[in-house]
């Protein structure tokens, strides 16, 4: 296939986000005109309303743009899992799904070093001991300046309470 026809093709994913901008941009017209309507142009929302009427033109022409052009003849929907969302990502956001609901159970260092140490091993792919360390050093840093320095209590944890 040559660029040029490449070129006419939709990408994985594109329509979604084209459409994903325009409910974008309806929404933030709509906030902006709920500051103060229409009623005359030194009015606080008159800005706003100008930005998201520019989105919203924007987001349609892009719109009109890709219904131009042909869709891929290749399988969609493997194309999409491989290109917009891989496995990684995945992972990565069940690890901050995991942190979310381990912080107030364990606390925030223990499951901060979980965390750190787990993304670092996937992501950076440099080994355990060099993770390890990256680890270390990031939450020793984290502690010193939050805990020590300003001052701010860090969560302790429902479930680490009780056992230390």
């Amino acid at each position: 296939m040559s660029g040029a026809q490449k070129e006419s093709l939709r990408r994985p994913g594109e329509m979604v986000f084209s459409i994903l901008l325009i409910v974008f941009s309806v929404t933030a017209f709509w906030q902006s005109y709920a500051i103060s309507g229409l009623r005359g142009l030194s009015e606080p929302g008159v800005f706003p309303m100008l930005a998201s009427a520019t989105m919203l033109l924007s987001s349609l022409v892009i719109m009109r743009e890709l219904m131009a052009k042909g869709s891929t003849s290749q399988d969609r929907q493997s194309s999409f899992l491989r290109d917009i969302v891989p496995l990684r990502l995945l992972v990565v956001v069940g690890f901050i799904l995991a942190y979310v609901v381990a912080m107030p159970l364990i606390g925030f260092v223990f499951s901060s070093a979980v965390f750190l140490f787990a993304s670092f091993w996937l992501l950076w792919r440099k080994g355990p001991v060099i993770s390890a360390a990256l680890t270390l050093a990031s939450l020793a840093i984290v502690y010193i300046v939050f805990r020590m320095v300003f001052q701010v209590v860090l969560p302790g944890g429902s479930m680490i309470r009780g056992i230390i």
